[in-house]
Formats: C-alpha cells, structure tokens, sequence
C-alpha cells in the first residue's frame, strides 16, 4: 500500500523560509506528476503547485508564484516545495499529492494519493 510521508513543516517568522518534503513508501508511484495543496481552517484544500513527471513543467498558484519552488527526485518517488518570504497568510496545512492525470492534480484536486499533512505557521 503506498503512502506519502511529508516532513518539514513547522513554525517560522515573516519573511523566512521552508523546506516542505515528501516521499512515497510501501511501493512505487509508476508514471505520476506531483504537487502541493494547502487547506486553511474550515475552507476546501487549494492549489498552490505542481510538477510534471519528467521536471520539466512547473505550475503555481498566483498566491505563491516566484515565492515557492517545486522540485522532484526523479531518481525516487519525492517532492520538494522550498518556500521562502513566507507570509502569515501562508499558515495552512500543506498536502502532497500524486496523480497521472495533470487535471485531477491541478485542477479537480482529486488525486489517486495524498499525503497526511504537514502544518506551517507563519508568525507576524
């Protein structure tokens, strides 16, 4: 049974940065695109990036753009979100998400896994 671990989340200042990761266990992915969510308090998860199997396609939701950096190891089932000039209304939890179908991952937001959850709080 495959699951997402995600790691890195925490409590951090205005301004500073992140390193959210994430990795499959319990077998491989196969041929999957990868990204992240986040969900505030009593709202639906919302995009924030995404990933192309091959690394060569990268989209962010207007809200992080040129703020946060998605990278994947192709050589194992992981992605990376770096986040950097972090904003309070950043503080979420975030989720990583697999899925072949480059909809479902970016816009129905319906993958075949997801990861637990990691929490990030930015204090002002």
């Amino acid at each position: 049974q495959v699951q997402l671990v995600e790691s890195g989340g925490g409590l951090v200042q205005a301004g500073g940065s992140l390193r959210l990761s994430c990795a499959a266990s319990g077998g491989s992915v196969g041929y999957s695109h990868w990204g992240w969510c986040r969900q505030f308090p009593g709202k639906e998860r919302e995009f924030v990036a995404a990933i192309t199997f091959s690394g060569r396609t990268t989209l962010y939701a207007d809200s992080v753009q040129g703020r946060f950096t998605i990278s994947r190891d192709r050589t194992k089932d992981a992605v990376s979100l770096q986040m950097n000039n972090l904003k309070p209304e950043d503080t979420a939890v975030y989720y990583c998400a697999t899925e072949a179908d480059w909809g479902r991952l970016t816009r129905s937001l319906t993958p075949r896994f997801w990861g637990q959850g990691t929490q990030v709080t930015v204090s002002s």
